[in-house]
């Protein structure tokens, strides 16, 4: 047993009974030592568990994985197949604002009542298992496909939460699998270069079946892995692809496959092309299966919502928030704010997790941000604003730099900073874009 023996409290009869996600959120955290923040990878929890549930879905499974650009892919094929007339049910991570964010049926958030349902299935199961510790992420993963079984959704979209190998959504068998991107991120995890993350990445293959990458110069362990196991791995600008300009692109795959005329996808930035690519290649895959017109295509590509990924708000001082935390994401990020119009000034509200590569991850905003706010992050794993204030400094960064308490008041500084025609940037966490969402919709 993982955690050294250590034997989490079972859940009460009261809290068996209870259809209040807040509770059950609060005996998640406590069933693993590490606790909600803590990750322990491996599968084997997650199978012990499994066993006993005996979860027997009859749907195709698609397993999202990569550094960047999970969310958006997930996104786009929950669209695509929602528009397309199936039962769509999709599991990603982490929330912004509630729970029920990372568990969809048809594009909408699952309710208490089923979510908590599924968490007591979960808790009886893992009792008679011999009370393993699952994680948090671990339980919520098993709860969600309890979910998608009970609403007998046809199409399920599992998105990696860290890795791929040995994340708890590999424990169930895909009918194709997605690597969007490996680029360096959770380094103490998966590896300090690329090779060591992309054979994790990799890890979400399977033999015969069809997998895609949506990174043009993937490294070798990854095209290693999937020949050893004879996967059927399609790569981006050798299997499938796009061209095209900001008014209409087109996808181009095997056989001489093109879907022409295609409009720009609704999330902003050119790294979305890749994204909403990959999604139409397995979209194509799996057509035999899931017989998709173009309709809902063109539709899911347009109709795409997801908060937090380069999200511009309405209103002046124009806002921007954006959950990139590590170098890559954040290139993207300032590519992107290239595009946006003229601002007379940036004011950057930033907080970031301690064990990202903090200076790494500012460096793209080099002579882009005019005032810096940064911020220190509640939890375990929170970065202080003086640690990221030292890499402003040792970078050479450009632009005033303050350190806040917390991100609301780094939120709230920037308001009194910034005039009609400045830009404020939240970036650097999920936690951080949270944060000032929570501030905007209580009217603070």
């Amino acid at each position: 047993m993982s955690g050294g023996g250590y034997r989490p409290a079972r859940a009460d009869e009261r809290l068996l009974a209870c259809r209040v996600l807040e509770p059950w959120l609060a005996h998640l955290e406590r069933l693993h030592p590490r606790g909600q923040a803590g990750i322990e990878l491996g599968l084997e929890r997650v199978q012990r568990v499994g066993q006993e549930l005996s979860q027997d879905r009859q749907c195709p499974l698609i397993i999202v994985g990569g550094t960047n650009g999970k969310g958006s892919t997930c996104a786009y094929l929950e669209a695509i197949y929602s528009l397309a007339g199936y039962r769509v049910g999709c599991y990603t991570s982490p929330h912004l604002l509630c729970y029920n964010e990372r568990i969809r049926v048809d594009r909408r958030p699952a309710g208490d009542a089923l979510i908590c349902a599924a968490f007591a299935r979960i808790e009886a199961a893992r009792q008679a298992a011999g009370d393993v510790p699952l994680t948090y992420f671990e339980f919520g993963t098993l709860a969600a496909m309890e979910v998608f079984i009970a609403q007998q959704v046809e199409v399920l979209i599992l998105e990696v939460g860290l890795g791929g190998r040995l994340d708890a959504v590999n424990a169930y068998m895909p009918d194709c699998a997605v690597v969007c991107s490996i680029a360096l991120d959770h380094t103490d995890w998966l590896g300090s270069d690329r090779e060591a993350i992309g054979f994790e990445k990799a890890g979400i293959f399977r033999p015969g079946r069809p997998a895609f990458c949506a990174d043009p110069e993937p490294p070798q362990s990854l095209l290693a892995h999937a020949q050893a196991i004879a996967a059927d791995l399609q790569v981006l600008g050798r299997d499938f692809g796009y061209f095209g300009d900001s008014l209409q692109w087109t996808f181009w795959g095997r056989d001489g496959l093109r879907r022409a005329g295609l409009a720009p996808p609704a999330l902003r930035g050119a790294g979305q092309l890749r994204n909403a690519a990959v999604a139409l290649a397995v979209v194509e895959s799996l057509r035999p299966r899931l017989p998709v017109g173009m309709q809902a295509v063109r539709r899911g590509l347009v109709e795409t919502e997801l908060p937090g990924r380069f999200q511009v708000l309405p209103g002046r001082p124009t806002v921007v928030l954006d959950v990139a935390h590590n170098p890559q994401a954040v290139s993207g990020l300032a590519e992107r704010l290239a595009e946006l119009p003229f601002a007379a000034q940036t004011i950057a509200v930033v907080g970031m997790l301690a064990d990202k590569d903090i200076a790494g991850s500012l460096a793209p905003l080099a002579g882009r941000v005019d005032h810096w706010l940064l911020a220190d992050l509640d939890g375990a794993r929170g970065a202080s604003a003086k640690t990221l204030a030292t890499a402003v400094r040792q970078r050479a960064l450009g632009g005033e730099v303050e350190c806040l308490a917390s991100v609301a008041s780094a939120f709230q500084r920037s308001a009194e900073l910034a005039g009609e025609n400045d830009r404020i940037l939240v970036f650097g966490s999920f936690y951080t874009v949270a944060a000032v969402m929570r501030n905007r919709r209580d009217g603070r």
